[in-house]
């Protein structure tokens, strides 16, 4: 049976997922905004019905939630009992103690919840991650995302719950972890974090983040709105003999010990560009998961695991960079914002 996909959010990421949807061959059949006018033009431009939030998931067999942060374990805590797969966007929840509720409710829906980091799909970050394991001993990952700080939507107000690390972090963070994996790296055992704001609001706009892992290796993680021209996202594994680095923007290139193994400029289209960045892959894999009921590979757990990272962070910069031992023993009710703020 062809799947039904509803959008939970009609701003710009929402947009990428009905253009994964359209490369998947899936029908978009509603969308749902805060506001009507919004949920109207971004539907009419997709083939669908404008809902409200409470008509959800309105026909669908899976929806996709782009809402602001706060919103997203509201808005998945109430459609998982419905029988519908739930995608949610990044970040994964705006507190620890939502993600804990998420990870348990994904549990009880027989695992129907996907944490949506579509680089881990992106095809340049695939094939890194396939030479990451072939690696021997490696001792150090970077993984870098740098633009300049938005201009629309509500990134920099006290109610997104955190800046740069917290939205633009949770990629790079996604990677670091997904690398230490790769590279046999096993648990992520502490964080210790520089965490920088900026003038004209009151949210953080650089964070650099060590993550330690039991075998000795570290991960470096920049998340940077400071970053002037085009954006820079890119990563690198490396051992005693080999680096592996691959681009994602603003090209896709992958290289192995500094020859170019393949290289293509990054699509401006559309469908071409939400298939480079694994928007594409994502949502197949996904709707392949909900048919054969299988749990998704990057999962409630793993969308917490990041969360609990940027949390961390937050607090060890708090604490004048201390090293902050991983699982989190933290305030689980605050935002990371509320988190980087606590005790000042």
């Amino acid at each position: 049976m062809k799947r039904r996909v509803a959008l939970c959010g009609a701003g710009m990421v929402a947009g990428a997922h009905a253009l994964a949807a359209k490369n998947v061959g899936l029908d978009v059949v509603a969308v749902a905004s805060r506001r009507a006018e919004r949920a109207q033009q971004a539907a009419s431009q997709v083939g669908a019905r404008a809902v409200t939030y409470e008509d959800l998931p309105a026909g669908a067999d899976l929806v996709v939630i782009a809402t602001p942060p706060s919103r997203h374990a509201p808005d998945a805590l109430e459609l998982l009992p419905l029988g519908v797969g739930v995608l949610v966007e990044k970040p994964f929840a705006h507190t620890l103690a939502q993600a804990d509720e998420l990870v348990v409710a994904a549990e009880d829906a027989g695992h129907r919840l996907c944490y949506g980091e579509n680089l881990a799909h992106a095809p340049v970050v695939v094939a890194m991650l396939r030479h990451a394991r072939r690696l021997d001993n490696a001792t150090m990952i970077e993984v870098r995302a740098l633009q300049g700080i938005p201009t629309w939507g509500e990134f920099t107000t006290d109610q997104w719950g955190g800046g740069a690390l917290f939205d633009l972090g949770a990629h790079p963070v996604a990677l670091a972890l997904l690398l230490g994996t790769a590279a046999h790296g096993g648990a992520v055992t502490s964080v210790t974090a520089r965490v920088e704001g900026g003038a004209g609001h009151a949210t953080d706009e650089y964070g650099e983040v060590t993550i330690g892992f039991a075998s000795g290796l570290t991960a470096r993680v920049v998340a940077s709105w400071r970053h002037q021209g085009a954006p820079v996202w890119d990563a690198q594994v490396a051992g005693p003999c080999d680096v592996v680095r691959c681009e994602i923007l603003p090209t896709a290139e992958l290289s192995i010990n500094g020859d170019v193994v393949s290289s293509s400029s990054m699509p401006t289209d559309g469908a071409a560009g939400v298939d480079a960045l694994g928007f594409t892959e994502q949502l197949r894999s996904f709707a392949e998961d909900l048919a054969e009921r299988r749990r998704p590979a990057i999962d409630a757990d793993f969308g917490r695991q990041v969360l609990e990272v940027i949390c961390a962070a937050y607090a060890s910069d708090r604490d004048g960079g201390a090293e902050v031992a991983i699982p989190f023993t933290g305030a689980r009710h605050l935002s990371p914002l509320e988190i980087w703020r606590l005790g000042r």
